[in-house]
């Protein structure tokens, strides 16, 4: 229990709520003590607003987006106060307001961050409407708070510069060792495969997003600031951590044929497993080290692992003599396997227990290269204004909800109006899955909390002790928002009525009004997801497949190219497979989203799941064929080789083509030459086996092995992925 609170105190989430709670609460105390409380408060309450724009980013980066920020909170408050004595001019210019503020997502999470600050300052506006000079000034006190939080932000960063990144890696660790546990479940026998590999592709769509955040502060700092030892030790790092997944993904083992093979001698296995936990667990232990910013001190219980792995191998091949030759491959696969697994985890542990300066790899210099550089053209706004694009479809669907909650708190005459704004605004989102999620979490969230609040208002009416309980559930409230929304928006309504209750004695009728205000927004927001031009996943999932498709064909053809040319792998090579491993988790996460809808919205679920399935294999083998040429020596492409992979990429051009309804004839499968060139690859593997008793030959041997396998599987995979895709062409 100790344990788990320290690592919550410790971690990104819980700083990044100290830092808005500071913000909020300073000028609250401080100006308070000199009889300003309502100005404390104003200021607080632009430092709030402001605060979702802080995301993750470089210091350039980060400085722009929060001070855009705090300037749009400022500003939509003084526009809306403006206008409300005009009601011609507000409810147009409002509802284009916030259709502008909504289609400025199409620029990336930032812009996101900082859209849903400036739709909260709408929201909020209607709360408290100010008249004459009165306005500019709250105007001018909302942007003071915008650059007080921009201010402790900033100093935060000055005070602690590297640990927001140690957090990130620490969690990047922690991600990537559950991974390999569930690579070491595997090798349990009758494990439920189906269920561990769903678990695997879930924790890669975490993986892509924490790999995201890491290269767009360590590679963007990098490339535009230069970078300081301790980053350079981060990226260092985070390369290996890429590398180690990268290389578990390309290293796929048939456990059904390799638990039939060992049947025998199951020995060999379960030392394989005790191996394979082990990296987990020392990958765990390097995790807790860099969180918990403690001194690392190895356990050294790889390599004697390693060795126990080694001496089963000979083991058996003494036991069963000229039989094992093929079980001595597969465990000699098995063991280079986890040496390079262990040499990367070493690399880690070197790079967090050395204090002296280090050096980036070559290969790692051209990181930044692999970013899509950042820039805001106007076409991009311009090219999604249409109903084809689902920014423009949430952005309409959006105002509409907006406008109707505006409309029915005037109506209703609802006692806290604006919150139905609010509560739209935080809730709503493209996808119906995540808004009815929200909208459930929220509702509980808001009546737990609300119960809590009045028992707490019941209990006890001293200020002090209300004011340093409204302070903790504010923490507490922003800490949990990005990890359990329903906690989070419980402990969010905690402070909301212990502040009222501060502010207005007796005020316990707040949390009826919080409630219904809640529950008519989150009703709202449900019903327009539902009815107003609805983001169903299954309308846009053939998208994500076919990304993925093309980013396989377009992974797999730098393969081939590089293993025509050898060498050091190019930029391109390497920006493919990045992309590759993204647009999986992207379909992934599609997919994901899609089980969150109504039953009758989830199409073809099952063809839908074989196609993720097959196209996270296809990722995995192609992975470990280019893997293997990296790390190996490897003789000449011969022309079988170059057929095949152009068949394999002629299959996904057909599978993309049958996605876009335009099939073509000339991708008519060869297959009498296809089955030609196998026989050609087998023959020239039959003839290296002969000569496998000479040392010079193994790595042949070896490598045929490997590769003519990887071969066989790629065409199958890829005649897979044609076949499911003309299954759902009428999803």
């Amino acid at each position: 229990m100790i344990r788990k609170v320290t690592h919550f105190a410790g971690s990104t989430n819980f700083s990044n709520a100290t830092k808005v709670t500071l913000a909020a609460v300073l000028p609250v105390l401080l100006l308070g003590h000199f009889g300003y409380t309502d100005i404390g408060f104003n200021i607080a309450i632009g430092a709030l607003l402001t605060y979702p724009s802080d995301i993750p980013s470089n210091f350039r980066h980060k400085v722009k987006g929060v001070f855009a920020a705090a300037v749009l909170v400022a500003g939509s408050n003084l526009l809306v106060n403006l206008l409300v004595p005009y009601p011609a001019l507000l409810y147009p210019l409002l509802a284009g307001g916030v259709f502008f503020m909504a289609m400025i997502s199409v620029y990336g999470q930032r812009a996101t961050m900082v859209s849903f600050s400036g739709l909260l300052a709408v929201s909020l506006a209607f709360a408290h409407v100010h008249e004459g000079w009165e306005m500019c000034v709250y105007a001018g006190l909302l942007l003071a708070g915008g650059l007080l939080y921009l201010s402790i932000s900033l100093l935060y960063d000055v005070l602690f510069p590297h640990r927001y990144v140690q957090l990130q890696i620490a969690e990047c660790i922690r991600l990537t060792a559950k991974y390999m546990k569930y690579r070491g479940d595997l090798w349990t026998l009758g494990a439920d495969r189906d269920t561990i590999l769903e678990r695997q592709l879930h924790l890669q769509v975490e993986l892509n997003t924490i790999h995201e955040n890491l290269r767009e502060i360590l590679i963007r700092t990098r490339s535009t600031s230069g970078i300081s030892s301790e980053n350079r030790r981060m990226l260092l790092v985070f390369s290996s951590c890429v590398d180690i997944l990268e290389l578990a993904l390309s290293t796929a083992f048939d456990h059904s044929k390799l638990h039939r093979q060992f049947g025998d001698f199951p020995k060999a296995l379960a030392v394989y497993q005790d191996l394979a936990y082990n990296l987990a667990s020392t990958l765990k232990k390097l995790s807790k080290s860099i969180s918990g910013n403690r001194n690392y001190v190895s356990k050294r219980t790889l390599l004697p692992r390693l060795e126990a792995l080694e001496s089963v191998i000979a083991e058996y091949e003494l036991r069963y003599g000229d039989e094992a030759r093929e079980g001595v491959l597969m465990l000699s696969n098995m063991r280079h396997y986890a040496e390079k697994q262990i040499e990367k985890i070493k690399m880690i542990e070197r790079t967090i227990s050395t204090k002296t300066d280090l050096e980036v790899k070559e290969r790692d210099r051209g990181l930044e290269r692999m970013m899509a550089p950042e820039y805001y053209p106007w076409r991009t706004f311009r090219e999604n204004l249409s109903f084809s694009s689902n920014f423009f479809r949430h952005s309409l669907r959006l105002t509409v909800t907006v406008m109707a909650g505006f409309v029915l708190g005037k109506l209703l005459l609802f006692e806290n109006a604006y919150w139905i704004l609010m509560t739209i605004v935080v809730i709503m989102r493209p996808g119906y899955g995540l808004t009815k999620q929200r909208s459930l979490d929220r509702l509980a969230g808001t009546v737990v909390g609300g119960l809590i609040g009045f028992v707490i208002l019941k209990i006890t009416g001293d200020a002090t002790w209300l004011g340093s309980l409204a302070i903790l559930s504010m923490l507490l409230g922003f800490a949990f928002t990005s990890i359990n929304y329903k906690i989070g928006a419980g402990f969010v309504t905690i402070y909301v009525i212990l502040l009222y209750g501060i502010l207005v004695p007796g005020s316990s009728k707040y949390v009826e009004y919080r409630i219904i205000d809640t529950l008519a927004g989150a009703a709202l927001a449900f019903a327009a997801n539902h009815f107003l031009w609805p983001s169903w996943e299954f309308l846009s999932i053939r998208t994500y497949i076919r990304k993925s498709i093309e980013a396989n064909r377009a992974y797999l053809a730098e393969i081939a190219q590089y293993y025509i040319t050898k060498g050091e792998a190019t930029p391109a090579y390497r920006t493919s497979r990045r992309i590759a491993f993204v647009e999986i988790g992207n379909l992934m996460a599609s997919f994901q989203r899609m089980t969150q809808e109504p039953k009758s919205k989830q199409r073809q679920l099952a063809p839908l799941y074989k196609l993720v399935e097959l196209n996270h294999s296809l990722l995995s083998a192609s992975a470990s064929l280019g893997t293997y040429i990296q790390t190996h020596h490897t003789g000449k492409a011969t022309e079988a080789f170059n057929v095949v992979m152009s068949t394999i990429g002629r299959n996904l051009e057909a599978a993309v083509d049958f996605l876009d309804e335009t099939p073509q004839l000339t991708h008519a499968l060869p297959a009498e030459n296809l089955e030609l060139r196998f026989t050609e690859l087998r023959e020239l593997r039959k003839r290296e086996l002969l000569e496998a008793g000479r040392q010079e030959n193994e790595w042949l041997l070896q490598e045929n092995q490997l590769i003519v396998e990887q071969l066989v599987m790629l065409v199958s995979l890829s005649e897979g992925i044609v076949k499911a895709v003309r299954k759902i062409d009428n999803i």
